[in-house]
């Protein structure tokens, strides 16, 4: 009889504790449930749990939640940005810093990380990270055009300087995503440093499609007659 007990209260236990996981789980596709797992259970939750804290006005406990979520699953970057925001909130200034730069380092594919990794290396005068995180930042096509274009400047304003220089690397590398550099390149980067970065990459042997080159030198010409004209000697010259 005993043993029957153990075993049912045994079966009940594993019911509990399956539950409380695939409740967890469903707050991948429904994050509005997450303050309803019990905390016991919370790792997939936490993370809009702690969103949602970040959003109030208690930084307290925002930060509490921050580091829950951290202590919980410290892998992905998203959590680690999440922490950075919340010391943030909460008047820790340098641990910030140093959360968003581990963000950064660990998750490229995190654009809010990307940014603050990239105003902080414009705030502190390297060219080359900065250039290498709006690397990152141009290849999302989720990234809002309007946000490269206000960074651009600041990252690419001097001909044949450090962040030039990287973005010449970095592009004549990329022999994929030649065609997205080329088409927003041309709308959203400071003309001069597109023409500059085109002729570089092209005098180190890289081919852009000729059609392509041809297309985006009117956008180019709208914006700066003289970049444009360094296009067209790049396209007289490779088509």
């Amino acid at each position: 009889m005993i043993a029957g007990t153990i075993w049912r209260t045994a079966l009940v236990i594993a019911a509990l504790v399956t539950f409380g996981l695939q409740f967890d789980r469903q707050t991948r596709r429904t994050p509005v449930i997450a303050e309803n797992v019990p905390e016991l259970f919370r790792s997939a939750a936490q993370l809009p749990v702690a969103a949602r804290a970040l959003a109030g006005d208690d930084p307290a406990f925002a930060l509490a939640e921050a580091q829950r979520l951290v202590a919980r699953r410290p892998l992905p970057a998203e959590h680690l940005r999440v922490l950075a925001q919340a010391q943030f909130g909460a008047g820790q200034i340098e641990q910030s810093a140093l959360s968003i730069q581990i963000a950064a380092q660990r998750g490229w594919r995190d654009p809010l990380a990307q940014e603050s990794m990239l105003r902080l290396a414009i705030d502190a005068g390297d060219a080359d990270e900065a250039a290498r995180r709006y690397a990152a930042l141009f290849l999302r096509r989720d990234t809002a055009d309007a946000l490269l274009e206000e960074l651009g400047p600041a990252v690419l304003a001097e001909p044949g300087g450090e962040g030039r220089q990287t973005l010449i690397t970095i592009v004549g590398g990329g022999e994929r995503w030649h065609g997205q550099f080329l088409n927003r390149g041309a709308r959203i980067m400071p003309p001069d440093a597109f023409a500059e970065i085109v002729t570089a990459t092209t005098a180190s042997g890289t081919h852009y499609d000729c059609q392509l080159l041809k297309r985006v030198e009117r956008p180019v010409r709208s914006r700066d007659e003289a970049a444009a004209d360094t296009l067209m000697a790049v396209i007289d010259g490779q088509c």
